[in-house]
């Protein structure tokens, strides 16, 4: 048997993008990895409805933002309420594209990333 386990975001400052997660989607680590070195660290963050995790890779080096592409691609999670989380996002001003007719709209993490924010069928 096969699962999903968890999908990788590249971050320029972890800690922002921790913070971000937190406050945007209620995601805190659920386990971490650190290299002995201190090149890299790896967090993972989720919650407790699920045992998928977004790794959120921080290399310590890394200075310059990540080359996202055409952006054509992202990360969707459904939410039980959906209008409370739209308008959570939009004070927040996060809401970087809404679909009407999908019913659908998308968050921006601070390296870019795409979150689309799918209700409950």
């Amino acid at each position: 048997m096969l699962r999903m386990d968890h999908y990788n975001f590249n971050v320029l400052d972890l800690e922002k993008s921790l913070e971000f997660y937190k406050n945007a989607l209620g995601f805190v680590p659920k386990r971490e990895m650190k290299a002995e070195d201190g090149s890299f660290r790896l967090v993972f963050i989720g919650n407790d409805d699920t045992p998928f995790c977004i790794e959120l890779t921080h290399l310590r080096d890394r200075k310059e933002p990540y080359n996202l592409g055409e952006g054509e691609f992202h990360l969707g999670i459904v939410t039980d309420d959906f209008e409370a989380m739209h308008a959570k996002h939009k004070d927040m001003g996060i809401i970087c594209f809404e679909n009407e007719m999908l019913g659908v709209y998308f968050i921006e993490d601070p390296d870019g990333y795409w979150i689309e924010i799918i209700p409950a069928k």
